[in-house]
């Protein structure tokens, strides 16, 4: 594997883990702004903002550093509606109902910016999951799990969430948080191959 420095601009655990499972050494500054400035269709929405992420964190770093910044942001969308986290347990219930017994997409953007050359790629990933019909004292146990809270759509598909999801077309990882396949072919373009 190619050694050039690696930032994740996220402070997701499950992207972290996704990236320490590959072999791939990086670092973590996570990026912080205003999420919800940005609007528009989904797979422009998840792309604008992974690129707003790698970008912070490019300028924190500064021009001539010789590092890969990755930035990358997870949505569910169903019913033309952007579900981001739940705010509260309440919201978190009223996202469960809404996907309960249906179809929704997860977007996934991923932003890289070499800080050495100002290259930069941003793709989006999208899969569609199927979640079986929840009764209401299903969504409310899961809720109180505490899993949905920091969740898009509320559920974690790798963690108690996989017993409410019926199947997936696309892409696991997409909806765990970082597409693996799109971001090892990306990480080719700036020079650094997982697989040596």
């Amino acid at each position: 594997m190619a050694h050039r420095r690696i930032v994740l601009a996220s402070s997701s655990p499950r992207r972290q883990e996704l990236l320490s499972k590959v072999g791939l050494d990086f670092e973590i500054i996570p990026a912080e702004f205003d999420e919800s400035a940005v609007s528009g269709a989904p797979d422009q929405v998840v792309k604008a903002l992974a690129l707003e992420k790698a970008s912070e964190v490019a300028r924190q770093l500064g021009v001539g550093l010789d590092a890969v910044v990755i930035g990358a942001d997870t949505i569910v969308y169903i019913d033309g509606k952007i579900l981001g986290k739940p705010a509260d347990d309440r919201e978190a219930g009223l996202m469960l109902g809404m996907i309960s017994g249906r179809t929704h997409v997860v977007y996934t953007g991923i932003a890289m910016i070499d800080t050495l050359t100002g290259k930069t790629l941003v793709e989006c990933e999208e899969s569609r999951v199927h979640i079986r019909e929840l009764a209401p004292d299903e969504i409310a146990a899961y809720v109180r799990t505490g899993e949905p809270s920091d969740k898009a759509g509320a559920y974690a598909v790798q963690g108690v969430g996989s017993v409410i999801v019926d199947r997936i077309e696309g892409c696991y990882f997409n909806v765990v948080g970082l597409p693996m396949s799109r971001l090892a072919l990306m990480l080719k373009e700036f020079g650094v191959s997982i697989l040596g």
